[in-house]
């Protein structure tokens, strides 16, 4: 009993951590999957006069798991000629914290680059 005692905490920190990660990893991989649908619709949208809205609605309509009041997206760089590249970014604050303690936050960042077509 004292062992389990004295283990407990160090166990459920170790939970709590994971926890945590595992939080920030499926935001990261969310902003990732949104900024590769934003790139797909920048590469598509040549011709829209409306362009980077329609690509920084696309980032921020496929990211619904997060919160879109803190999702940061610039818009789209490219000179929109065929052939040549456009890069979409975007980032969203993260932290992690243990017990009520940040141990750590920032901001996590996810760039696409396709061909416009």
């Amino acid at each position: 009993m004292t062992e389990f005692a004295l283990v407990l905490p160090v166990l459920a920190l170790i939970l709590f951590g994971v926890i945590q990660f595992g939080i920030v990893f499926n935001n990261y991989v969310t902003l990732t999957d949104a900024t590769r649908a934003g790139a797909r619709r920048a590469a598509v949208s040549r011709d829209d006069p409306n362009r980077d809205s329609v690509v920084m609605d696309a980032i921020r309509s496929s990211a619904t798991d997060l919160d879109s009041s803190k999702l940061s997206v610039p818009p789209p760089s490219s000179s929109w000629d065929p052939g040549s590249d456009v890069t979409v970014t975007a980032s969203y604050p993260y932290s992690i914290s243990l017990l009520g303690l940040v141990v750590k936050s920032g901001r996590l960042s996810s760039t696409t680059t396709e061909r416009v077509e």
